[in-house]
């Protein structure tokens, strides 16, 4: 196991199934309201929150988190 991998609960989730997941439990606005991040707030979709996701570590990580603290 790597040190960079904190949980095996992220083990083979890509960051598409992470957001997909919890946007299908809290919808859009709730996501907005969790983490308050323009791509959630304003036209959400899941291709341009990956794409902003994917290339801003901080906020990949806060989806993360969320995802994390949704398994456990």
């Amino acid at each position: 196991m790597s040190d960079e991998q904190p949980n095996d609960l992220l083990h083979g989730v890509t960051l598409k199934i992470m957001l997909t997941e919890l946007v299908q439990e809290y919808g859009w606005e709730e996501m907005g309201k969790r983490i308050d991040i323009r791509c959630f707030t304003h036209a959400p979709s899941i291709a341009s929150s990956l794409k902003f996701l994917r290339r801003t570590p901080w906020a990949r990580d806060k989806v993360e988190e969320m995802y994390l603290r949704r398994k456990m």
